[in-house]
């Protein structure tokens, strides 16, 4: 039931972004579009940028975040849903999208990293040119959302991959890096 509120909740905030920004949008305006009281959204979400990460998050944990066909999916579904991308990377308050993507990436990058050094720690220089990366490749993904319109979504993906530093090709994908592509 808890999840079922989360997504219709979810559902009239796409429909709200369909027609104005994230900035505009008051959480009176959802709850009312939901047919919901305040504190049920209060219940649910801390505030309506928590709610717009959460969305993102829906998509994002289904991803291997070094699976090519995963990425390229991601990418398609972000083409697919364009208008939400859109107002989520427009928006520029303290809470935005592409910082929740940055650090959920990173995140998940050095988790992955991890397991596959067989290692609870990782080194500052290794952490480093993660989160590098992943910086790199969440404003990449921002430019392509809102300028790019002829760029398809397995070049985009191609493109972050091979730009990935050296070490960290190595580590995801092993010395047969650039043939698995």
């Amino acid at each position: 039931m808890k999840d079922r509120t989360k997504l219709w909740i979810a559902e009239n905030m796409q429909e709200l972004m369909k027609h104005q920004s994230i900035d505009r949008i008051r959480v009176s305006e959802i709850c009312r579009m939901a047919e919901i009281e305040r504190s049920t959204f209060y219940y649910h979400f801390k505030d309506k940028y928590e709610l717009v990460a959460w969305i993102f998050f829906q998509s994002a944990f289904t991803v291997n975040a070094i699976s090519f066909d995963d990425a390229v999916n991601a990418m398609k579904n972000m083409k697919n849903e364009i208008l939400f991308y859109r107002r989520a990377y427009e928006d520029t308050s303290q809470n935005a999208l592409w910082q929740y993507m940055l650090e959920y990436f990173a995140q998940e990058y050095s988790r992955i990293a991890m397991e596959k050094l067989q290692t609870d720690v990782i080194d500052t220089q290794l952490l480093f040119s993660i989160r590098l990366y992943c910086y790199g490749a969440v404003v990449m993904t921002k430019e392509w959302v809102l300028n790019d319109n002829v760029t398809s979504a397995e070049a985009i993906v191609e493109m972050m991959f091979r730009s990935m530093p050296e070490r960290l090709q190595k580590i995801y994908f092993g010395e047969e890096f650039l043939n698995q592509i």
